[in-house]
C-alpha cells in the first residue's frame, strides 16, 4: 500500500475517527482538554506507527498536558483500537502537539492588523487631500 493512496486515505480516516471516539468517551484521564479535537492521523502504508495530531483550544500548557495525558493512556487506547478497526497490525500510536491552528489564527490576526493600518493610511491620505483643496 502506497502512501497517499485511497486505501491509505481510507484507513487514516477510520482510525482518527475511531480515536476520536474513544478518547472522547473512554478516556477518563482530568490532563485531557475537554475541547481536545484530533486534527490529523498519519498511518503508515505497512501500518505499523501512527501518528496522531492533537490540538486544543485552552493554550500551549493545555496542549502539553493533553498529550501528556494521551501518551499515559496510549496502551489503552490501541488495544481499543484493535478492537473497532479491522487492520491487520494494530499501530503503534505517536501523540503529536498540533500548534497549526493557533499559527493560523495569528495569521489571520497579523493581516486583519495591516489590513486595518492600510485603510487608516488610506483614510488619512483621502482627508489630507479634501482639506487641500
Amino acid at each position: 500500500m502506497k502512501k497517499g493512496s485511497i486505501k491509505n486515505n481510507r484507513i487514516n480516516g477510520e482510525v482518527m475517527r475511531e480515536l476520536s471516539l474513544i478518547i472522547r468517551d473512554e478516556v477518563k484521564d482530568p490532563r485531557i482538554d475537554p475541547l481536545m479535537s484530533i486534527t490529523h492521523v498519519e498511518v503508515t502504508p505497512d501500518l505499523q506507527f501512527c501518528k496522531c495530531f492533537v490540538s486544543t483550544l485552552g493554550g500551549d500548557e493545555s496542549l502539553k498536558k493533553t498529550v501528556e495525558g494521551l501518551k499515559n493512556a496510549e496502551g489503552y487506547i490501541r488495544r481499543e483500537l484493535a478492537h473497532r478497526v479491522n487492520l491487520r497490525k494494530t499501530p503503534i500510536i505517536q501523540f503529536i502537539a498540533d500548534k497549526s491552528i493557533e499559527y493560523g489564527v495569528n495569521m489571520s490576526h497579523m493581516i486583519d492588523v495591516v489590513a486595518m493600518e492600510d485603510e487608516m493610511k488610506k483614510n488619512r491620505a483621502e482627508n489630507e487631500d479634501e482639506g487641500e483643496i
